[in-house]
């Protein structure tokens, strides 16, 4: 891949969202500069905070990081929060320990914390990083809307290795149509990142400390019906082991096998185990592509299965959420898929299952039930599994538009990378046929692709994953009954 010396990040990988007063140089005014950190939660690799410091440099202006807790953004629980938070604490203390840049914290709506901060420090350039949803969206415009003429706002992609809008610049209608785009802009793109310099003026201000440790017991106690996992470590350092630790890394240790075990639910070690830190940005993917372009001569067709995923997969989500504000919604499907749904939606179901039904996993089917523990008590269902779980709701609800609301209830509530692009995509794909093509029509499912208990069966060993299973989730109730012992023992001798 390409080296890069320039401490700026290419032209096309920010664009202007807000523009306002600068100087006769073309530089930001003179205030300081404000990178409002939400979707790339890490120092390193991190393109926005990258352009937030040359940015401030060229102005010799002071920088400072915020961010903003959302009130349990989108629902998200104990499992998400915890695990978010606990990452941030240790950037916290990375970024102000390494580069001497400030970190605030702020609770609350962002269009109104962000602005109000910027007021107060007297901000000249805000940097955002990219997300495209619509929540998000929405709450930037109010932001530009809300801060003074002279604030200008930048907003970075830094989570896609080419942003989102360079890639395409329009809904593309699967991975066939959007890959060769993507291909064709990875040299450009797909880049070694610079040494991140630390600012050359310091912020004059004090600024509050911040009470990580009750912040986090008040989240875990809010969200608490779905608690944190045990196997997942959150920060920018477990991220960086997960993908290329000495002792179980997927680029040192699990590559190899990739291709051949990623599509077996009986084999979660065969996946990267990259999902929980890509989502909250703890790790850069583009990162996690420069890695892997160092090993493709050992292990190729790995490789160019994981990065097919890592890329063009991840992309495509962004670009479907990016272009299609109904991406959450029945009307976000094509003509074709919304038709044929409509034609069958009064089709007879052998079961009709309610949503707190499925949340149990109170179904006939033994293999369904196995998936939603899965996510319930582990925090990631396997892919291949989701699309059959996701299926099988189409087929146990009243019409496509309960089913696809009852699937993406159920998967921001339990996945640990739950309201994500990848999520989204996924149970649209699953249920509205998105990035896929019709099929033989049959009742229920019109022409969206059919899953069957039958076809899993052929793919893999069902009895063992659904023993897998049992036995994962034997394991977790267990560990859940000693920490609540350990917890009363001391409540009683203290």
């Amino acid at each position: 891949m390409a080296a890069r010396a320039s401490n700026s990040v290419q032209p096309g990988r920010f664009r202007v969202l807000k523009e306002g007063t600068r100087r006769p140089g073309g530089e930001v005014g003179g205030g300081p500069v404000v990178y409002w950190m939400f979707r790339d939660q890490r120092w390193r690799d991190n393109w926005a905070l990258i352009h937030a410091v040359d940015q401030a440099n060229r102005a010799d202006a002071p920088l400072a990081v915020a961010f903003n807790l959302f009130d349990r953004f989108l629902g998200a629980n104990a499992r998400q929060l915890g695990f978010m938070l606990r990452g941030l604490q240790q950037l916290h203390r990375e970024i102000e320990g390494s580069l001497g840049i400030p970190f605030f914290l702020f609770e609350g709506e962002a269009d109104e914390t962000i602005p109000k901060f910027l007021k107060e420090c007297g901000a000249s350039l805000l940097v955002t990083d990219f997300s495209p949803l619509r929540t998000i969206r929405q709450c930037k415009e109010k932001i530009c809307e809300r801060v003074d003429d002279s604030v200008t706002v930048h907003e970075v992609d830094a989570h896609n290795i080419v942003p989102a809008w360079v890639a395409s610049q329009k809904l593309e209608y699967s991975a066939k149509t959007i890959r060769g785009k993507i291909n064709k802009m990875l040299p450009e793109y797909l880049i070694d990142f610079p040494t991140l310099q630390p600012s050359s003026r310091r912020w004059d201000t004090t600024h509050q400390s911040i009470d990580w440790d009750n912040l986090i017991a008040d989240v875990l106690r809010k969200g608490a019906e779905v608690p944190e996992l045990s196997w997942c470590k959150p920060g920018e350092t477990a991220a960086l082991e997960v993908l290329m630790g000495n002792e179980n890394g997927f680029l040192t240790k699990r590559l190899r096998n990739y291709s051949a075990d990623r599509n077996n639910p009986l084999k979660p070690k065969g996946l990267s185990g990259l999902s929980p830190y890509l989502h909250f940005g703890q790790i850069s993917a583009q990162r996690c592509a420069l890695e892997a372009h160092k090993v493709r001569k050992s292990y190729p067709q790995a490789v160019d299965a994981f990065l097919e995923e890592l890329i063009v997969r991840r992309e495509l989500a962004d670009n479907f959420c990016f272009y299609q504000p109904h991406y959450d919604s029945l009307k976000g499907a094509w003509e074709w898929a919304r038709k044929t749904l409509m034609d069958h939606a009064s089709d007879k179901r052998e079961h009709i299952y309610t949503r707190e039904q499925l949340d149990k996993a109170l179904t006939a089917d033994p293999l369904w039930n196995a998936s939603q523990l899965e996510m319930v008590y582990h925090g990631k269902m396997h892919g291949f599994m989701r699309m059959y779980w996701a299926k099988k709701i189409l087929e146990w609800t009243k019409g496509p538009e309960e089913a696809l609301e009852t699937a993406l209830y159920l998967n921001d509530k339990y996945e640990i990378d739950g309201r994500d692009p990848n999520g989204y995509v996924g149970c649209m794909w699953s249920i509205c046929g998105v990035h896929d093509q019709g099929w033989r029509e049959r009742p229920i499912f019109g022409k969206i692709r059919y899953m069957n208990y039958a076809g899993c069966k052929r793919k893999f060993d069902v009895d063992g994953y659904i023993a897998y299973v049992k036995k994962l989730v034997g394991e977790v109730k267990k560990r859940k009954a000693e920490t609540d012992l350990d917890k009363e023992a001391k409540r009683l001798c203290c």
